[in-house]
Protein backbone atom coordinates (compact mmCIF):
# COMPACT_ATOMS: atom_id res chain seq x y z
CA UNK A 1 0.00 0.00 0.00
CA UNK A 2 2.87 2.48 1.13
CA UNK A 3 4.43 1.80 -2.61
CA UNK A 4 1.34 2.61 -4.21
CA UNK A 5 -0.31 -0.66 -5.09
CA UNK A 6 -2.83 -1.95 -2.66
CA UNK A 7 -3.57 -5.04 -1.52
CA UNK A 8 -6.72 -5.37 1.27
CA UNK A 9 -5.85 -8.50 2.64
CA UNK A 10 -5.64 -8.19 6.32
CA UNK A 11 -2.28 -9.72 6.89
CA UNK A 12 1.42 -8.71 7.62
CA UNK A 13 4.86 -9.86 6.42
CA UNK A 14 7.58 -9.10 8.75
CA UNK A 15 11.39 -10.22 7.36
CA UNK A 16 13.14 -10.71 10.67
CA UNK A 17 16.62 -10.65 11.94
CA UNK A 18 17.52 -14.10 13.21
CA UNK A 19 19.12 -13.39 16.55
CA UNK A 20 17.86 -14.87 19.71
CA UNK A 21 17.56 -11.33 21.19
CA UNK A 22 15.28 -10.00 18.49
CA UNK A 23 13.35 -12.97 18.91
CA UNK A 24 12.70 -12.61 22.53
CA UNK A 25 10.87 -8.93 21.72
CA UNK A 26 9.07 -10.29 19.04
CA UNK A 27 7.64 -12.77 21.37
CA UNK A 28 7.13 -9.76 23.91
CA UNK A 29 5.41 -7.78 20.75
CA UNK A 30 3.36 -10.97 19.47
CA UNK A 31 1.80 -11.76 23.04
CA UNK A 32 0.77 -7.94 23.47
CA UNK A 33 -1.47 -8.62 20.52
CA UNK A 34 -2.81 -12.02 21.87
CA UNK A 35 -0.98 -13.55 18.54
CA UNK A 36 -1.15 -17.56 18.38
CA UNK A 37 0.99 -20.05 16.03
CA UNK A 38 -2.07 -21.02 13.60
CA UNK A 39 -0.18 -23.47 11.53
CA UNK A 40 3.04 -25.33 11.61
CA UNK A 41 5.71 -24.71 12.18
CA UNK A 42 6.63 -23.14 15.74
CA UNK A 43 8.23 -20.04 16.23
CA UNK A 44 12.33 -20.81 16.60
CA UNK A 45 15.16 -19.38 15.11
CA UNK A 46 15.85 -22.73 13.58
CA UNK A 47 13.00 -22.76 11.57
CA UNK A 48 13.31 -19.38 10.53
CA UNK A 49 16.63 -19.71 9.14
CA UNK A 50 15.73 -22.92 7.63
CA UNK A 51 13.69 -20.55 5.40
CA UNK A 52 10.25 -21.80 6.78
CA UNK A 53 7.15 -19.04 7.88
CA UNK A 54 5.81 -18.73 11.13
CA UNK A 55 2.04 -17.69 10.81
CA UNK A 56 0.39 -15.88 13.66
CA UNK A 57 -3.30 -14.55 13.94
CA UNK A 58 -3.76 -12.05 16.47
CA UNK A 59 -6.98 -12.18 18.86
CA UNK A 60 -6.69 -8.42 20.79
CA UNK A 61 -9.62 -6.64 19.78
CA UNK A 62 -8.18 -3.76 18.11
CA UNK A 63 -6.05 -6.18 15.80
CA UNK A 64 -8.57 -9.25 15.91
CA UNK A 65 -8.27 -12.14 13.06
CA UNK A 66 -5.53 -9.86 11.73
CA UNK A 67 -2.58 -12.77 10.63
CA UNK A 68 0.99 -11.86 10.74
CA UNK A 69 3.83 -13.78 8.81
CA UNK A 70 7.09 -14.20 9.86
CA UNK A 71 10.17 -15.05 7.73
CA UNK A 72 13.79 -14.52 7.85
CA UNK A 73 15.58 -16.12 4.60
CA UNK A 74 13.45 -15.83 1.57
CA UNK A 75 14.04 -17.28 -2.22
CA UNK A 76 16.30 -15.05 -4.33
CA UNK A 77 16.03 -12.24 -1.50
CA UNK A 78 19.16 -10.92 -0.24
CA UNK A 79 20.08 -11.58 3.61
CA UNK A 80 18.55 -9.76 6.45
CA UNK A 81 21.46 -7.04 7.02
CA UNK A 82 21.41 -6.28 3.16
CA UNK A 83 17.50 -5.45 3.41
CA UNK A 84 18.02 -3.50 6.81
CA UNK A 85 20.57 -1.54 5.05
CA UNK A 86 18.74 -0.60 1.89
CA UNK A 87 15.48 -0.36 3.49
CA UNK A 88 12.89 2.01 3.07
CA UNK A 89 11.34 4.42 5.86
CA UNK A 90 8.04 6.10 5.87
CA UNK A 91 7.78 9.17 8.23
CA UNK A 92 4.12 9.66 10.03
CA UNK A 93 3.31 12.46 12.39
CA UNK A 94 4.31 9.91 15.69
CA UNK A 95 6.02 7.47 14.33
CA UNK A 96 8.41 5.72 11.11
CA UNK A 97 7.99 2.43 9.58
CA UNK A 98 10.72 0.65 7.92
CA UNK A 99 9.72 -1.80 5.20
CA UNK A 100 11.75 -3.49 2.75
CA UNK A 101 13.03 -1.60 -0.30
CA UNK A 102 11.25 -1.80 -3.42
CA UNK A 103 13.22 -4.07 -5.23
CA UNK A 104 13.76 -6.42 -2.49
CA UNK A 105 10.08 -6.83 -2.22
CA UNK A 106 9.23 -7.25 -5.82
CA UNK A 107 11.84 -10.17 -5.40
CA UNK A 108 10.10 -11.63 -2.47
CA UNK A 109 7.08 -11.32 -4.33
CA UNK A 110 8.40 -14.13 -7.28
CA UNK A 111 6.45 -16.92 -6.21
CA UNK A 112 4.41 -19.81 -7.05
CA UNK A 113 1.32 -17.84 -5.90
CA UNK A 114 -1.38 -16.55 -8.78
CA UNK A 115 -2.01 -13.20 -6.25
CA UNK A 116 1.98 -12.23 -6.42
CA UNK A 117 2.52 -11.69 -10.33
CA UNK A 118 -0.23 -8.93 -10.69
CA UNK A 119 0.95 -6.98 -7.59
CA UNK A 120 4.68 -7.29 -9.11
CA UNK A 121 3.24 -5.32 -12.12
CA UNK A 122 1.63 -3.30 -10.32
CA UNK A 123 4.53 -2.54 -7.81
CA UNK A 124 7.02 -1.46 -10.59
CA UNK A 125 4.11 -0.09 -13.22
CA UNK A 126 3.74 2.57 -10.71
CA UNK A 127 7.02 3.14 -9.62
CA UNK A 128 8.23 3.96 -13.12
CA UNK A 129 4.73 6.05 -13.89
CA UNK A 130 5.49 8.10 -11.01
CA UNK A 131 9.54 8.91 -11.27
CA UNK A 132 9.97 8.66 -15.57
CA UNK A 133 10.45 12.11 -15.29
CA UNK A 134 13.27 11.56 -13.15
CA UNK A 135 15.21 8.85 -14.29
CA UNK A 136 18.03 7.34 -12.15
CA UNK A 137 20.76 4.78 -13.10
CA UNK A 138 19.35 2.64 -9.94
CA UNK A 139 15.84 3.47 -11.19
CA UNK A 140 16.32 2.75 -14.53
CA UNK A 141 18.23 -0.72 -14.15
CA UNK A 142 15.24 -1.71 -11.77
CA UNK A 143 12.83 -0.90 -14.93
CA UNK A 144 14.51 -2.59 -17.26
CA UNK A 145 15.48 -5.46 -14.78
CA UNK A 146 11.30 -5.75 -13.90
CA UNK A 147 8.92 -3.95 -15.93
CA UNK A 148 6.47 -6.65 -16.65
CA UNK A 149 4.29 -4.51 -19.03
CA UNK A 150 5.85 -5.22 -22.97
CA UNK A 151 4.79 -1.46 -23.92
CA UNK A 152 5.77 0.25 -21.20
CA UNK A 153 9.48 -2.40 -21.16
CA UNK A 154 10.00 -0.89 -24.67
CA UNK A 155 9.47 2.23 -23.86
CA UNK A 156 12.08 2.77 -21.48
CA UNK A 157 14.85 0.71 -23.79
CA UNK A 158 13.57 3.07 -26.09
CA UNK A 159 15.04 5.91 -24.04
CA UNK A 160 17.81 4.24 -21.89
CA UNK A 161 19.16 1.80 -25.40
CA UNK A 162 22.54 1.94 -23.70
CA UNK A 163 21.61 0.72 -20.32
CA UNK A 164 19.31 -2.11 -22.40
CA UNK A 165 21.77 -3.42 -24.12
CA UNK A 166 23.89 -3.71 -20.89
CA UNK A 167 21.91 -5.35 -18.93
CA UNK A 168 20.50 -8.10 -21.88
CA UNK A 169 23.04 -10.31 -20.53
CA UNK A 170 20.90 -10.41 -17.55
CA UNK A 171 17.69 -10.07 -18.99
CA UNK A 172 17.60 -11.92 -22.24
CA UNK A 173 14.29 -10.30 -23.22
CA UNK A 174 15.75 -6.92 -23.44
CA UNK A 175 16.93 -7.83 -26.78
CA UNK A 176 13.31 -8.13 -27.72
CA UNK A 177 11.56 -4.89 -26.39
CA UNK A 178 15.72 -3.12 -27.64
CA UNK A 179 14.14 -3.99 -31.11
CA UNK A 180 10.39 -3.19 -30.29
CA UNK A 181 9.30 -6.13 -30.95
CA UNK A 182 5.57 -6.07 -29.99
CA UNK A 183 3.44 -6.87 -33.00
CA UNK A 184 4.57 -10.13 -33.34
CA UNK A 185 4.26 -11.06 -29.26
CA UNK A 186 7.35 -12.29 -29.21
CA UNK A 187 8.44 -10.11 -25.91
CA UNK A 188 5.08 -10.86 -24.10
CA UNK A 189 5.96 -14.61 -24.48
CA UNK A 190 9.09 -14.34 -23.23
CA UNK A 191 7.96 -11.79 -20.19
CA UNK A 192 5.65 -15.29 -19.57
CA UNK A 193 8.07 -17.39 -19.68
CA UNK A 194 10.14 -15.93 -17.45
CA UNK A 195 7.36 -16.36 -14.98
CA UNK A 196 7.04 -19.64 -15.45
CA UNK A 197 10.78 -20.12 -14.61
CA UNK A 198 10.73 -18.07 -11.33
CA UNK A 199 7.14 -20.25 -10.57
CA UNK A 200 9.24 -23.43 -11.21
CA UNK A 201 12.07 -22.38 -9.18
CA UNK A 202 10.11 -21.69 -6.47
CA UNK A 203 8.47 -24.82 -6.69
CA UNK A 204 11.58 -26.67 -6.51
CA UNK A 205 12.77 -24.44 -3.75
CA UNK A 206 9.71 -25.10 -1.46
CA UNK A 207 9.94 -28.95 -1.83
CA UNK A 208 11.88 -30.14 0.62
CA UNK A 209 10.44 -27.42 2.34
CA UNK A 210 7.07 -28.36 2.17
CA UNK A 211 8.34 -31.83 3.16
CA UNK A 212 9.68 -30.69 6.61
CA UNK A 213 6.33 -29.09 7.10
CA UNK A 214 4.41 -32.37 6.42
CA UNK A 215 6.99 -33.87 9.23
CA UNK A 216 5.91 -31.20 11.35
CA UNK A 217 2.16 -31.73 11.05
CA UNK A 218 2.70 -35.54 11.33
CA UNK A 219 4.65 -34.74 14.85
CA UNK A 220 1.90 -32.78 16.22
CA UNK A 221 -0.53 -35.17 14.76
CA UNK A 222 1.34 -37.95 16.71
CA UNK A 223 1.09 -35.79 19.64
CA UNK A 224 -2.45 -34.74 19.59
CA UNK A 225 -3.06 -38.64 19.39
CA UNK A 226 -1.11 -39.54 22.46
CA UNK A 227 -3.03 -37.31 24.26
CA UNK A 228 -6.59 -38.72 23.49
CA UNK A 229 -5.29 -42.03 24.67
CA UNK A 230 -3.99 -40.70 28.14
CA UNK A 231 -7.52 -39.37 28.55
CA UNK A 232 -9.64 -42.39 27.95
Amino acid sequence: MLYGAAEFSRDLDLALLPDPSNLDRLEAALGELDAEVIAVPPLSLKSLTDGLAVHFRCRQPEVAGLRIDIMTNMRGVAPFPDLWARRTTFAFEEETLDVMALPDLVAAKKTQRDKDWPMIRRLVDGNYLSHRDEPTPERVAFWLGELRDPELLVEVARAHPEAAEELAGQRPLLALAVAENLESGALGRALRDEEDEERRLDAAYWKPLRERIEGFRRSRSRAGEGVGKGGD
